[in-house]
């Protein structure tokens, strides 16, 4: 049986919430829609390079993803020493380049995974506390907005790739 990426639930966020809630509301919203432009392809549809001569591909975002939930929240901000998620040998494009459609399962499943360990370690974190990577000082709250910001990115990524693929737009 050919495996195909799953229906995905995108929560909204508020317009008039709170801080907090409304940033992780935007975050949740921005991780699932990325998730949602992945939703009954296949392996080997979510590997395909459709905007040439870009190296994208849905399934290299979902591996960019994930490397990035890892980075900034819980290498940086939750300071976890943890190995290099793709083969550094390959170069730091690995998450786009060394795709394996075979592995699609596994690459989605980690993204969501990352997704929450991410708000594990931030559950009981203030938007205000602060790390410090490569001489400059970070807080939660600025990770945050740049993780929206990311996505955000992204997903304009993912609706090209999307649409040159099986022709479905939208949100």
């Amino acid at each position: 049986m050919t495996w195909t990426a799953p229906e995905a639930t995108r929560t909204g966020g508020s317009l008039v919430a709170g801080e907090r809630e409304m940033l992780t509301g935007y975050l949740g919203w921005f991780r699932g829609t990325l998730l949602h432009k992945c939703a009954g392809l296949t392996g080997e549809q979510l590997a395909e390079r459709t905007v040439e001569p870009s190296n994208l591909s849905l399934l290299g975002l979902v591996r960019h993803m994930a490397k990035v939930e890892r980075t900034w929240f819980r290498q940086r901000f939750a300071g976890q020493a943890m190995e290099s998620m793709y083969d550094p040998k390959k170069g730091k494009d690995a998450d786009f380049e060394d795709l394996d459609p075979a592995a699609a399962a596994e690459d989605y499943a980690r993204l969501v995974e990352e997704c929450r360990l991410a708000d594990e370690v931030v559950a009981g974190a203030s938007f205000d506390e602060t790390f410090t990577h490569d001489g400059e000082v970070y807080s939660l709250r600025m990770v945050h907005i740049h993780m929206i910001s990311e996505y955000a990115r992204h997903i304009g990524h993912a609706d090209l790739v999307r649409e040159r693929l099986d022709g479905v737009t939208g949100a």
